[in-house]
């Protein structure tokens, strides 16, 4: 089973250690069923497990003059192998092993990437509990629009992160797909039961159909994925990058004891992390369209995707399984401010109450056109004078002739605005 061979750390994956080595499970297990079939002698699948070996440097050694990598391979693993090495890749096809191999290094890198997701999903979910009736300013288009809370805003990213899980879920399965079918896909020269006994003991599925490769649709899907993990990602720290600004500060990086923001200005504290985790982000958004463009091949099959790949199922994994364990570290340690979040709040002077009144007029009979410019009109005074609203609207007669001045009072109350907090986060299962 390809189990053993799993590699806990993201990088190693893509090392030529762990790629070589399931190449040779590819190979052995290929002569294993063939063995079972009995178009093998046993004693050579046998042989071929015991002794089947190869190592990096001699592989790459015998690149340099055949430059190949998969022959290359198969001459170093014939070297420990020996006679019955002829049995090694039987009417298989190149693209065999190196298909097959990527799934499986996808199914590992994918794995890895759930378990930060989940990971992630928890710190969010402690922290938006954490902070559920921590009161705030919503904005839309930047501009104060009605109250929320940040544990509303941590509640909203929970949500999301928990889609990314699924996503990720389905982009590890799509691509959990192996094939070994021959040069163009008919299994003319091997049984089909082959690819049935490698994929099951490698934990994949036999891709129905193939060409002398597994399509690419599955790999850009794949890749897809990444990409909406890392632009969710990416709003979140573009979110917490705004509420560092100075003129904000509701939410800041955890600035650690010796760390420094600037080489030029010692008061500074950057949101480094949430910036770093924007621009990582556009990479892994652009590898998923170089993924797109791979989908798209000539006949049965060119080799025009296999160099883009290289590059970009390992740099997306590992960029993405970075980004997901630095947001969550600054999650888990983000330093919130209620009380700059109560200052913001009351900036406007109760402006945020303004479609409290408006709906409070409609209700009592006045054209919601008459209702929004007896609103309006008070709001722009607040925007002028800067004084409270509530006082603002019970100067008005044309108002108060409607909504007595104590109802005013009443109708701006911060707590009706979160009412249905506890709604929200049962519906999200926060509790």
């Amino acid at each position: 089973m390809i189990e053993r061979y799993t590699r806990p750390e993201m990088g190693a994956i893509w090392q030529d250690e762990n790629k070589y080595r399931i190449w040779l499970e590819i190979e052995t297990l290929a002569v294993e069923a063939q063995a079972e079939l009995g178009d093998v002698p046993a004693e050579a699948a046998r042989a071929v497990r015991e002794r089947g070996n190869f190592d990096v440097k001699r592989v790459l050694e015998i690149e340099e003059t055949t430059k190949h990598d998969v022959i290359a391979f198969l001459t170093n693993v014939a070297e420990y192998v020996g006679e019955p090495s002829r049995y090694i890749h039987l009417g298989m096809t190149s693209s065999d092993v190196l298909d097959t191999c990527l799934a499986v290094q996808l199914k590992q890198a994918g794995e890895i990437l759930l378990k930060d997701l989940e990971a992630f999903r928890d710190v969010l979910a402690r922290r938006a509990v954490e902070f559920k009736y921590t009161m705030m300013i919503g904005r839309s288009h930047g501009i104060h629009a009605e109250p929320i809370t940040f544990g509303l805003k941590l509640a909203l990213w929970y949500e999301e992160t928990k889609r990314n899980i699924e996503r990720m879920r389905r982009a590890i399965d799509v691509i959990s797909y192996g094939q070994i079918s021959g040069a163009v896909g008919t299994f003319e020269h091997l049984s089909p039961k082959v690819e049935e006994y490698v994929c099951e003991h490698l934990g994949l599925k036999a891709d129905p159909v193939t060409t002398q490769v597994i399509q690419r649709d599955r790999h850009a899907e794949y890749m897809a994925a990444l990409g909406v993990v890392a632009s969710t990602l990416e709003q979140f720290a573009t979110e917490i990058r705004h509420l560092q600004r100075t003129e904000v500060l509701e939410a800041e990086e955890y600035f650690s004891a010796g760390q420094k923001g600037s080489s030029a200005m010692p008061h500074k504290r950057n949101p480094i992390i949430s910036e770093r985790v924007c621009g990582m982000a556009r990479i892994i958004r652009v590898n998923a369209i170089a993924a797109m463009e791979n989908v798209a091949l000539w006949h049965e099959r060119d080799i025009s995707h296999s160099s883009v790949e290289r590059v970009i199922c390992p740099d997306s994994t590992i960029a993405l399984d970075y980004i997901l364990d630095k947001m969550t570290g600054l999650v888990d340690k983000l330093l919130v401010y209620p009380e700059n979040m109560k200052k913001n709040l009351e900036i406007t002077s109760g402006l945020h109450f303004s479609q409290t009144i408006l709906l409070a007029l409609a209700k009592k009979g006045v054209s919601r056109e008459d209702a929004y410019s007896m609103v309006q009109r008070n709001a722009m005074e607040v925007w002028r004078t800067r004084e409270n609203f509530a006082d603002v609207l019970k100067r008005d007669a044309d108002v108060t002739a409607i909504i007595p001045p104590a109802e005013i009072d009443e109708l701006c109350d911060l707590q009706k605005s979160i009412r249905n907090v506890d709604y929200i986060f049962e519906r999200c299962g926060l509790g």
